[in-house]
């Protein structure tokens, strides 16, 4: 199938079951097809953990759960090596990690040792258990859910974990509308349970191509490096963007590109997910209130290329 039919088709899936959530539908669509990771920030409640179950629904791929507690073992994620007595030898057992959509339930309700086991998955897409690599499925997107840290039970992400996320959402709580539309239809039946698959394994292969096919010029390729250079050197911030953050800040906006229709990344594209992208990895100074707002004057300090960034 085309890329905008599916691309269609897919949100207008998610929509079926979190309506008005158009725009964090988009951000997770749009960080599966450049092969990314989202992390889903929000109080309980509000739909986070439906978003991931709705994508993983919409797509035919292998999806698993994990659900993250105090007790979660490393071994649980990645797998364990079994020794088979009617063989006389050891055989790995793979984890939940091995699917193609991985969903991290309540992932900072876990110990920092047990969500150090996605380290290794998210970055290179492997597990290494007992000295032996094993490939994970292609694609993989972790899509986690996590409730605000200062919340009872929780462990902050380290840092090294936040800057393997591509983008950071929040739901936010659905308008009077769609709450009204929410209590009055789901006491017949949960609309997830009628959620069928819309696209394949394959359209999401072809999708993935496409947009790591999308043109970027040099002057937007400069435009995102200079703004995660100016988090460096910012004085409200003590950690600025790592390098990481700027690849993933322009391979999520050859996806929207590719989502909004274009084969071209415009510097509005840029924009649209500095703020999804960046403010997680950044750390402020001490008595700095908000990230995103010194993201966002950083946005609007840096000079928005003014040659051409269509291909010639």
């Amino acid at each position: 199938m085309e890329f905008d039919t599916v691309a269609r088709a897919i949100l207008g899936n998610i929509e079926k079951v979190l309506a008005g959530k158009r725009e964090a539908a988009e951000a997770a669509l749009v960080v599966v097809l450049a092969e990314g990771h989202l992390l889903i920030e929000d109080v309980p409640g509000v739909g986070k953990t439906m978003l991931a179950k709705a994508l993983g629904r919409s797509v035919s791929c292998s999806v698993r759960r994990i659900q993250f507690t105090p007790d979660l073992l490393p071994s649980d994620i990645t797998g364990v090596s079994v020794y088979n007595q009617v063989e006389r030898e050891f055989e790995f057992k793979p984890g939940a990690v091995f699917a193609n959509i991985v969903i991290g339930d309540e992932i900072n309700r876990a110990s920092p040792k047990t969500q150090a086991a996605l380290l290794e998955a998210m970055e290179e897409r492997q597990v290494t258990v007992d000295g032996t690599t094993y490939t994970l499925a292609s694609p993989f997107s972790v899509v986690a859910t996590q409730n605000p840290f200062e919340m009872e039970g929780t462990y902050a992400l380290p840092e090294a974990q936040r800057d393997r996320f591509m983008a950071r959402i929040s739901m936010g709580y659905p308008d009077a509308a769609a709450e009204l539309a929410m209590v009055q239809g789901r006491d017949a039946q949960n609309p997830f349970d009628a959620l069928e698959a819309v696209a394949t394994i394959d359209d999401v292969q072809h999708m993935i191509a496409t947009a790591r096919a999308v043109y970027v010029s040099p002057a937007v390729e400069q435009y995102a490096v200079a703004i995660a250079q100016a988090t460096r050197v910012h004085p409200d911030l003590r950690l600025g963007a790592s390098p990481r953050a700027t690849l993933q800040l322009v391979r999520a906006a050859k996806a929207r590109a590719a989502v909004q229709g274009r084969d071209f990344v415009l510097p509005d594209d840029v924009d649209a997910l500095v703020q999804v992208v960046l403010p997680h990895r950044l750390i402020p100074m001490r008595g700095v209130a908000s990230v995103e707002d010194v993201v966002a004057r950083i946005v609007a300090e840096t000079p928005v290329p003014a040659g051409t960034v269509q291909p010639s």
